[in-house]
């Protein structure tokens, strides 16, 4: 059993940190609105000013996913992260359709979901469920 926990524990923050690593990417060019984003958004079609605010809410949520405790934050970070990267798929496919290089997206919604998986599991076993 406690080889089960150990190993529960493992695969949470190696997929956790990976996702964490692969979200902080956007995370704080967002944040300081760098050119680079900043045409993106235009081609997107979405106003500047949105730019930093989501950066700080993807870094909010990323710390809420990390830091021990807060259950009902950790779910409404997780729901809010995907709703990001279920949202820059979408803006980029009507904007301009289907490239092959947007299958990257399937890395962080993949470690999203293990942590995501892992972090439940991990629940259970404090639980003792």
């Amino acid at each position: 059993m406690a080889t089960t926990a150990k190993r529960n524990s493992i695969i949470f923050w190696i997929s956790t940190g990976l996702f964490t690593a692969f979200m902080l990417m956007s995370t704080i060019p967002n944040i300081l609105s760098t050119e680079e984003w900043l045409e993106i958004f235009r081609q997107l079609g979405y106003p500047a000013y949105m730019l930093p605010f989501l950066g700080v809410a993807k870094l909010l949520g990323l710390i809420a996913i990390v830091v021990p405790g807060f259950p009902r934050l950790k779910e409404w970070a997780y729901a809010g992260l995907f709703f990001d990267l279920a949202g820059a798929v979408y803006s980029s496919l009507a904007v301009g359709g289907f490239d092959p290089l947007m299958l990257v997206m399937i890395i962080p919604f993949g470690l999203g979901a293990l942590s995501y998986i892992f972090y439940h599991k991990k629940l259970k076993e404090v639980n003792g469920n």
